[in-house]
């Protein structure tokens, strides 16, 4: 055996732990896939002991080619590597909320990756750099799982809809999901992306998809990101896609990595949720990620003037 497998602690929808895995064997086109099958399958992968950058790259490139960030294109900083997005939490300059009375650094509520574009990366895979003495988790949702739940009558309502989708840099003021009391700052990188010509107009996505290897249906709703069902900007349209976001980040539906400084995790983000949990004032929290490229091809960017809500 190449490597070992274990459920994701207290987690059975969805997820696994790789470890004793050599970062030799990635060559090997065996190794690669089941490595492939395994995301596919189970969504999230957890890789222990393999916490450098050379690795982070050769794996991402099982799973598609390894890409700059959209947002990171056109500007010019020092990076580790031209693939890689750095997000950082350090007190001088990071995003930092008041969430239940507690002031939370580097808290990013539940989405997925570039819901506001029209081209949707197909995952990601995160290294953890420098971390926090506590707080920090990331959480991850399976939205096939969140869809399966659904009561027979959303499912019927929600089949053929569209989602409209917009960039938004203060948590606070999405419509739906989760929401922190208070913005105290942003980053920098988050204010520089505003600007950014790819976010200029919003998008939709279409609320279910079927994910293709399987067959197996996928709620397609980003909350951070979400601005109003197409052609039902209005209190009834608001009223269902909140009751499909409330459905979808139910606590119980959710796991949370708790990181250790060999971890990095992959995630397919055509399928799953995730959010930083953020950690206190005070503490630091670094990692770094791959955008693995992709399009589900499902995407389409709107006017702005066409969006009501």
């Amino acid at each position: 055996m190449a490597f070992t497998t274990q459920p994701l602690p207290g987690c059975d929808s969805f997820g696994c732990v790789i470890s004793d895995l050599d970062p030799a064997s990635i060559s090997d086109p065996a190794v690669r896939k089941r490595l492939y099958d395994l995301w596919i399958e189970k969504g999230v992968i957890v890789f222990k002991g393999l916490a450098d950058l050379e690795t982070q790259i050769s794996l991402s490139e099982i799973y598609g080619e390894p890409e700059q960030h959209p947002l990171l294109v056109g500007i010019d900083r020092p990076r580790e590597h031209f693939v890689i997005a750095e997000i950082e939490y350090v007190e001088e300059d990071g995003d930092l909320y008041e969430i239940n009375g507690e002031q939370r650094g580097g808290y990013l509520p539940w989405h997925f990756d570039l819901a506001y574009l029209e081209k949707i990366n197909h995952g990601g895979i995160l290294r953890a750099a420098v971390l926090p003495r506590r707080g920090g988790q990331t959480g991850f949702i399976d939205r096939i799982a969140a869809y399966d739940a659904l009561p027979e009558r959303l499912k019927e309502r929600i089949e053929r809809l569209r989602v409209i989708h917009r960039y938004l840099a203060d948590a606070t003021k999405a419509r739906f999901g989760e929401r922190p009391e208070k913005c105290l700052q942003l980053s920098r990188n988050i204010t520089l992306a505003l600007e950014h010509p790819a976010v200029q107009r919003p998008v939709t996505h279409p609320l279910v998809y079927t994910q293709k290897e399987t067959g197996r249906k996928v709620i397609n709703v980003s909350p951070w990101h979400a601005v109003a069902i197409e052609g039902m900007e209005n209190a009834e349209g608001d009223a269902l896609l909140a009751e499909v976001i409330d459905h979808l980040i139910r606590p119980e539906l959710a796991y949370f990595h708790q990181w250790e400084l060999d971890d990095m995790v992959l995630w397919d983000n055509w399928r799953m949720l995730h959010c930083a949990c953020g950690v206190p004032r005070g503490e630091q929290r670094k990692v770094r990620r791959t955008t693995i490229a992709g399009d589900y091809a499902l995407g389409a960017q709107l006017l702005a003037a066409d969006v009501q809500g």
